[in-house]
C-alpha cells in the first residue's frame, strides 16, 4: 500500500499546483518531486521502492498532461481516467516490491504520541485526503465528460445553474471520509441525503423555468447533478474502503 500512498500524495499535490499556477513547468516538476519527497520521508529507498516511485512519477506526469489536453480541447476524457486507474492497478500488482513506510514518518508518529498508528497507514490517509480535494473534482469532471454531461470548453455548462459545486464537492467528500474512518457510516449517509434535500428546491425551481439563456435544459442539469454527486460519493467511499 505504500506505493499507492506515494502516488496519491504526488497526484494530489500536482493537481493543487496545477490549479494555483498557469505555468506548465512547475506542475510537471511538482508531481515527480512530491513522489520522491514522500518516498524519502517515508523511508522508501530500496530498489523496489524506487522502481514504484518512478512508475508513480510517470503516471502523475501522464495524468497532468492528459487532463490539461482534455480541458483545452474537450476531447478524450477517458484517457486520463485510464491512466489514473492503470496506475493504481499496476502499483497494486507490484506492491510486493514496496517496503513498509518508516523513516521520518515512523519516528515522528511515536514522538507525537501516535504509537498505535502504522506509518504506511498514516501516509495512505494523507494521500487519500489529498485526492479528495482538487483531484477528486478533476475525476468527477472527467466522468461527467465521458458520459456527455459536460459540454466543450467555451460553451455554457449545466454546472452554471448549480453554484458552489467545486467547493461543496471536496467538503462533502472530506466529511464522508472522516465519518467513515470514525465508523459513522450512518452519519455519512445523512450527509448524502442532506445534499439532495438542499439541492431539490433549486432543481425544482429550474424545472419550472425550463431551458435558460445558457441553453442548458433541466434534464441536462439533473443528469449533471446526479452523475456528479454519485461519482463524488463513490470517490469518498472508495477512500474509506482503501484506508
Amino acid at each position: 500500500m505504500s506505493a499507492i500512498a506515494v502516488f496519491f500524495v504526488a497526484v494530489g499535490i500536482a493537481d493543487i499546483c496545477r490549479r494555483v499556477t498557469d505555468r506548465w513547468w512547475p506542475t510537471l516538476i511538482c508531481g515527480p518531486v512530491a513522489a520522491l519527497g514522500c518516498a524519502l520521508v517515508a523511508g522508501l529507498w530500496h530498489f523496489g521502492d524506487l522502481v514504484l516511485v518512478v512508475v508513480s512519477a510517470a503516471a502523475v506526469v501522464g495524468w497532468v498532461v492528459l487532463c490539461a489536453r482534455t480541458e483545452r480541447d474537450g476531447t478524450r476524457p477517458t484517457a486520463p481516467l485510464l491512466v489514473f486507474g492503470a496506475a493504481i492497478v499496476i502499483l497494486g500488482i507490484l506492491s510486493g516490491w514496496a517496503s513498509p513506510a518508516a523513516g521520518l514518518v515512523g519516528r515522528w508518529l511515536p514522538w507525537v504520541g501516535l504509537n498505535s498508528i502504522d506509518p504506511t497507514h498514516a501516509v495512505l490517509v494523507v494521500g487519500v485526503v489529498l485526492v479528495q480535494l482538487v483531484t477528486g473534482n478533476q475525476l468527477v469532471r472527467l466522468i461527467l465528460g465521458s458520459v456527455g454531461a459536460v459540454r466543450p470548453a467555451g460553451e455554457p455548462q449545466p454546472s452554471d445553474r448549480l453554484k458552489g459545486g467545486r467547493l461543496l464537492g471536496p467538503m462533502e467528500r472530506l466529511l464522508i471520509l472522516c465519518l467513515g474512518l470514525a465508523g459513522q457510516l450512518a452519519a455519512a449517509t445523512a450527509v448524502i441525503a442532506a445534499k439532495g434535500i438542499i439541492r431539490f428546491p433549486e432543481l425544482n425551481a429550474q424545472r419550472r423555468d425550463g431551458t435558460d439563456s445558457s441553453g442548458s435544459g433541466i434534464d441536462e442539469v439533473t443528469e449533471y447533478f446526479l452523475v456528479g454527486s454519485f461519482a463524488s460519493w463513490l470517490l469518498a467511499l472508495a477512500g474509506v474502503g482503501l484506508v
